[in-house]
């Protein structure tokens, strides 16, 4: 009987083992995302991906905590769909997780269906903002940037209108559902507007918002990985693709300014 060495058994039983268990080939990058306008971004960079030499699988999600708990159990390399101030709303998720690059903002605008610069805002304009903590701390936060408010030092991305230090234009603010805003519009003098729902009110943010986020947005969506990888080959690849200007020039031509870029 021929012999069959030692090292190619085992070779033949490792490969075996490999397909049994379901694990992942080193040349397959599996990343977690919502359909948009994520996993839009990640199915046009397929084949600029495929360039380096690596496949990139994409599991889509309709919920916002699978993708980091499938990721914490190490089912996803990577996944794209939250910005950080959403990731460290969970000490769990910090606590495995880490922000790898951001690649956009669903920029987040000030509105008016009054006035068409905010140098016509008059003193004393009734702001409507949302009601809730996340949103209503990023509505102040956006008009701080801008100089037109000053919130207290310790603040946060939860801040409040009783935050308030600097008001030079004596602005009121008006606390309602975010998804009403729109809605509101003709009672209010402008109103702090999420980019999605902007769009739904038939707004294209880049165009009709008094001002925008920016690329200092805190709120800059991110590919997430779990920590110490941040620079694996794969995920390094991925950044390539992703901050290319094949997909700026995608986002800028197909959202409506929903979505913008930040590199």
């Amino acid at each position: 009987m021929k012999k069959i060495p030692v090292a190619l058994c085992i070779a033949t039983l490792l490969t075996v083992f490999s397909a049994c268990t379901g694990k992942k080939s080193d040349t397959i990058l599996t990343v977690g995302a919502t359909p948009v306008p994520h996993a839009q971004l990640l199915e046009l960079v397929k084949d600029d991906f495929a360039a380096h030499g690596f496949t990139l699988k994409i599991v889509e999600f309709t919920d916002y905590v699978q993708p980091n708990s499938t990721l914490m159990a190490g089912e996803l390399d990577a996944n794209f769909f939250q910005h950080l101030p959403y990731l460290e709303t969970n000490a769990k998720w910090t606590g495995k997780l880490v922000s790898a690059f951001g690649v956009h903002i669903e920029p987040f605008g000030l509105y008016s269906n009054k006035y068409s610069s905010i140098a016509d805002l008059p003193n004393d304009a009734t702001i409507g903002i949302p009601n809730d903590p996340t949103n209503g701390g990023r509505a102040l936060l956006l008009l701080q940037t801008k100089g037109l408010i000053g919130l207290k030092s310790d603040a946060g991305l939860t801040a409040t209108p009783r935050d308030i230090i600097a008001n030079p234009r004596h602005f009121r603010f008006q606390e309602l559902e975010a998804a009403h805003l729109p809605r509101a519009l003709d009672d209010l003098d402008a109103a702090t507007i999420n980019g999605n729902f902007a769009m739904e009110a038939g707004f294209n943010p880049l165009k009709d918002a008094l001002i925008i986020e920016g690329s200092e947005s805190p709120y800059v969506n991110i590919v997430v990985v779990q920590k110490g990888r941040e620079k694996d080959e794969k995920i390094s690849a991925l950044k390539e693709v992703l901050l290319s200007k094949k997909v700026k020039d995608y986002i800028n031509n197909n959202y409506d300014g929903g979505v913008a870029p930040v590199f």
